[in-house]
């Protein structure tokens, strides 16, 4: 490659524009040029903005927004809904007797082989609250909230394995490489804080979800909108902390000589992550002041850290979830739990109805129960919203995976249940219903894209407007073609 060619390269439009000395009239076709290209007709707005703007600054939404912070709660690996929320008599009486052939045809599964046994919950069902709404007798606390819930039962999916399910679920894509919800969340309506990470990831169960770190990555959009991982033990955030040797004022020192070197680079080349990079550098800086203090849970008054079963310290899904509303309540615009241990397969007693899911249960029944009494006595449960559930369902029949004497349900993409409360939602509604045996949805089909438009559309951003052109499409987290349900049987 010659020198001519290496200069051409770099040449950008502002330096071509200078160089050629174009009137007034040519710097205004190339500006709007440039905006047709990066904004098509009906599309949002960029998060960055100008050169020399906040990424991460409040937005406007589309339109008035019934809720303004999301608490995403997954239990990952998939809880058996007809051991929670889904209760199916028939399948009871059914129990252990051999699945009817007309379940089986031209169906496949993860493990199952044969011809399997009906499998009926082994726990009791109470219905609760004004509404009826039924629950496991293994989430007593939750089932106080049952009025303030609204139970998806026909949620459907494409997808039987955890990875592509929850990429599926968190995407909008069943394949790496798209934006997680939380940064499409927050590329359109940026973070009231600004001193905290608008994208926030915590982690119980001892291991990252199977989607892995892809399902809070930014994809296509902005690096400033990547989901930031906040841990309960060590350092909350990783690499914030300055090196050994180096203080607060050497630090604002030296990014101050980087800010000004990273703005000249942008001036140079116009590459918009440029602008990434500078600030994340500042918002790192104020996160060393900030962070150790929102994640300090110690400062909770002892009642409050009892009612979560939080312990400072502990790497749990209650520290997770009073860390969730201490986020929220600082301005954190998404907050993502993810809650390892919930594919229960029948394969040990770990992952057994009788024994691995009343222990899962216990972990989540209370924490869950006293986020949502908490956002309602500090005002901040009607502009929360807050969803639970999986990337799947699980099947009516017993997996016996190996001959496997304990109790499991196999992967099912046919139909699941989740449940949402808070912000815009209107409580004690279920919406959707399947069979007697929990095998097909029966009515009120819920896509994922049915679900993610629903949670958009209550944050004030149009599912279909709400976009980012990438390769040539107008990427959604809808999908590109768009084709989504917003489900107003649950709103308000």
């Amino acid at each position: 490659m010659n020198v001519r060619e290496l200069h051409a390269r770099a040449v950008t439009r502002r330096y071509f524009l200078r160089q050629s000395q174009a009137g007034l009239g040519g710097i205004t076709l190339a500006s709007l040029l440039a905006g047709a290209e990066r904004h098509p007709a009906g599309a949002a707005e960029p998060g960055p903005g100008r050169r020399g703007s906040n990424p991460l600054a409040v937005r406007s939404p589309q339109f008035a927004p019934r809720a303004k912070a999301v608490i995403y709660l997954h239990l990952s690996g998939a809880p058996p809904q007809l051991d929670l929320y889904d209760y199916k008599p028939k399948l009871v009486q059914l129990h252990m007797q051999d699945c009817p052939k007309e379940l089986l045809e031209n169906q496949r599964f993860a493990f199952i082989k044969g011809v399997p046994k009906m499998l009926g919950t082994p726990h009791k069902f109470y219905q609760r609250g004004r509404s009826g709404s039924w629950f496991t007798e293994l989430l007593p606390n939750l089932a106080h909230h049952s009025d303030d819930i609204a139970f998806i039962k026909s949620m459907f999916t494409d997808q039987f394995n955890h990875a592509p399910a929850e990429l599926f679920l968190y995407t909008g894509s069943p394949r790496s490489g798209g934006a997680a919800m939380g940064s499409w969340i927050t590329y359109g309506l940026g973070s009231e804080s600004q001193d905290l990470p608008g994208f926030v990831v915590l982690i119980s169960g001892g291991t990252d979800p199977t989607g892995g770190k892809a399902l809070w990555s930014t994809g296509f959009l902005p690096g400033v909108y990547q989901g930031v991982q906040c841990r309960t033990t060590g350092e909350p955030i990783l690499y914030v902390n300055n090196p050994k040797g180096l203080d607060r004022e050497a630090r604002r020192h030296s990014l101050d000589a980087l800010r000004k070197l990273n703005e000249l680079e942008l001036e140079q080349f116009g590459d918009p992550e440029t602008l990434t990079r500078i600030e994340q550098y500042e918002l790192a800086f104020r996160m060393q002041m900030s962070v150790p203090d929102a994640m300090d849970i110690a400062k909770e008054p002892a009642a409050i850290r009892e009612a979560y079963g939080a312990q400072p310290g502990a790497a749990s899904f209650a520290n997770n979830c009073l860390l969730a509303r201490r986020l929220i309540e600082r301005g954190v615009r998404y907050v993502q739990l993810y809650d390892w241990g919930w594919d229960m397969h029948g394969t040990a007693p770990d992952n057994d109805l009788v024994t691995g899911l009343p222990r899962k249960c216990r972990d989540i029944d209370g924490p869950i129960s006293a986020l949502l009494g908490d956002l309602k006595a500090r005002g901040l449960f009607e502009d929360t919203l807050v969803i639970c559930g999986g990337e799947f369902g699980r099947t009516p029949m017993n997996e016996a995976r190996g001959g496997s004497k304990y109790l499991g349900r196999d992967h099912h993409p046919h139909c699941f249940t989740i449940w949402l409360a808070g912000g815009g939602i209107k409580g004690g509604v279920t919406h959707g219903a399947t069979d007697e045996l929990g095998y097909f949805i029966t009515e009120g089909k819920t896509t994922i894209h049915d679900l993610q438009a629903t949670i958009l559309h209550l944050l004030g951003l149009d599912p279909w407007k709400h976009a980012h052109r990438f390769q040539g499409l107008d990427q959604r987290l809808i999908g590109p073609t768009g084709e989504a349900v917003v489900r107003k049987e649950i709103l308000s």
